[in-house]
């Protein structure tokens, strides 16, 4: 692989029978997306790239045998292992859709021009993302934190990659 900015894209879980196959926990909007990046980086205490051999759907969960790996104490050795990609193999976004790391750090700004904070994470919930924004220290409010929901067009108003910053439609105050 490139020497780029790795991303964790899932886990590797528990050993599933006796032939080298592995539970994977996928990080991806469709789980079954993670095996369209070929081949992973697992990375534990040492890193090792592996390709995915075969893999398939298991009750609610998705199992996989990787090259190389052909019994059970070969693949207890990945359990736990982050499966990361690098960015580069990240697929390209529409104008008005982001991935999260390129939000996290983003300054965020309210339509009155108020400055309230940086993006510290984003928290998925049931009905949309919403942004956690760490409050200035000096905040005129006494925030520490606000939540903002990422609905774009009704909260978010604008994203400026370049500028790494957000606008608004939020209360000050709130």
């Amino acid at each position: 692989m490139q020497q780029s900015e790795q991303i964790v894209v899932g886990r590797i879980g528990a050993v599933y029978g006796v032939k080298g196959w592995l539970k994977v926990q996928s990080f991806t909007d469709d789980p079954e997306s993670i095996f369209e990046y070929s081949p992973w980086l697992l990375s534990q205490k040492t890193e090792r790239e592996l390709k995915v051999v075969e893999w398939r759907r298991h009750n609610n969960g998705l199992i996989a045998r990787l090259e190389g790996i052909s019994d059970r104490d070969e693949a207890a050795r990945l359990t736990g292992a982050d499966i990361c990609i690098t960015a580069d193999e990240l697929p390209a976004l529409a104008d008005d859709e982001f991935y999260w790391r390129d939000l996290i750090g983003m300054r965020v700004v309210n339509t009155n021009g108020y400055d309230m904070g940086v993006v510290e994470q984003i928290m998925p919930t049931a009905s949309n993302d919403v942004l956690v924004v760490k409050a200035n220290s000096n905040d005129g409010f006494g925030k520490s934190e606000r939540l903002i929901p990422f609905i774009q067009s009704e909260y978010v108003t604008a994203v400026d990659k370049e500028a790494k910053q957000i606008q608004v439609e939020w209360p000050s105050d709130f």
